[in-house]
């Protein structure tokens, strides 16, 4: 049998790439509003992050995710991913 291929994903943060469901999804809607996709599957322009506070510091200081998704992304939309992080990493 055949193996089945991971999905890879660069994250914004480190550059590395790694397998998608290591990664955190970050998306830019329709409506130019910019949250986070645990699921993976909404609609919009999407950038990963590793799960960890030094690639959301390096992405917020190199603005990877204002690159990626091609907008300004708020200093409350980053609070609420270093949240959203903290949970993360605490699993």
């Amino acid at each position: 049998m055949a193996n089945k291929k991971v999905p890879v994903r660069q994250c914004v943060g480190c550059r590395e790439m790694k397998p998608k469901r290591e990664l955190i999804r970050v998306i830019r809607t329709g409506e130019d509003t910019v949250c986070l996709d645990a699921t993976g599957k909404k609609n919009g322009r999407g950038a990963y992050l590793c799960l960890n506070r030094e690639c959301l510091e390096r992405a917020i200081k190199s603005r990877g995710l204002e690159h990626s998704l091609k907008t300004a992304v708020p200093k409350e939309i980053y609070a609420e991913f270093e949240k959203e992080i903290e949970k993360l990493e605490t699993r």
